[in-house]
């Protein structure tokens, strides 16, 4: 099993003609081979030979890759990966390669993300990023900020979005990440309560809207992952209004949220067909915005 688990993940998608858009020498982000993907949100870490699809919050080794892409169960996974035709040399991920100088270097799967620098989005590629997510730019003026980072020394900018710990979801067209995993809460006094996957849904929301903010307390995940940490926020309220993916995630999280008991409208039905909210305020950018509002009933 363990000798199995050395099979480098990397290796064994290029032999399925599976290439990542972006490759970062330590790890790779790919077009997810599980759902229809248009950004790449599928993550292999290559130092750690672990996957992650931070699409559908799934992750795990080789082993659990196999098992879901081809649907099959753990003794039919490990059997197409012990077989000679599908596996060969090439394929083991070199871990015993590296020395205790190298194991010492490479203490963490990611390196630390340093912020320099918050100030107002300028940068003309990120605003070319909003403009091709049609977000309305002087309302992510309001919610975000530019924010200039170093990573091993070398610098970055991206779009943050602050979260309830202080720190930053970061994104650009190449670059998915954040300094810390955790929700952001707006809190009005209000009863009810809208939630939403990410920060780029959000400001969706408020784009269809053409409004800076809502009269709602308001709920961003930044990953389903974090669920568990709304939840005390979240029984607060009378009713929750759900702005949730049309995936596997997103109705896993929306049962969730009914568990808790509360008055639960599902708002996913008003983009149905799209895969979020972003995707149906881009798909009906030609659309009258009197339309676009009607659709959406909150």
């Amino acid at each position: 099993m363990s000798l199995i688990k050395n099979i480098s993940i990397k290796q064994y998608l290029e032999n399925r003609n599976i290439n990542p858009i972006k490759d970062r020498n330590y790890y790779g982000m790919y077009l997810s081979p599980f759902r229809n993907d248009n950004n790449p949100s599928f993550k292999v870490d290559y130092e750690q030979n672990l996957w992650h699809d931070f699409g559908t919050g799934e992750g795990g080794s080789i082993i659990d890759l196999v098992m879901k892409m081809d649907n099959c169960n753990l003794s039919e996974a490990i059997r197409k990966l012990q077989n000679k035709e599908s596996v060969s040399e090439s394929l083991f991920f070199q871990r015993n390669m590296i020395d205790k100088t190298e194991k010492q270097s490479v203490k963490q799967t990611e390196p630390k993300i340093s912020i320099f620098k918050e100030i107002p989005i300028g940068n003309p590629a990120l605003i070319s990023y909003l403009n091709e997510r049609h977000i309305n730019i002087e309302i992510a003026k309001q919610h975000c900020s530019e924010i200039h980072y170093e990573v091993n020394g070398k610098p970055y900018y991206a779009i943050g979005f602050k979260n309830d710990n202080n720190g930053f979801i970061l994104r650009n067209n190449f670059f998915k990440g954040c300094t810390s995993s955790d929700i952001t809460t707006i809190d009005k006094g209000k009863s009810h309560c809208c939630v939403f996957e990410g920060f780029i849904d959000y400001l969706s929301f408020l784009s269809l809207k053409n409004e800076p903010s809502i009269e709602s307390n308001i709920v961003v995940l930044n990953s389903v992952n974090n669920l568990n940490k709304a939840s005390d926020f979240l029984k607060r309220h009378n009713t929750i209004y759900t702005f949730l993916d049309n995936d596997e995630a997103g109705k896993r999280c929306l049962n969730e949220i009914q568990k808790l008991g509360k008055t639960v409208s599902d708002q996913s039905q008003f983009y149905g067909g799209y895969k979020d909210i972003n995707d149906y305020l881009c798909g009906k950018k030609q659309v009258q915005q009197k339309q676009q509002k009607r659709g959406i009933r909150f």
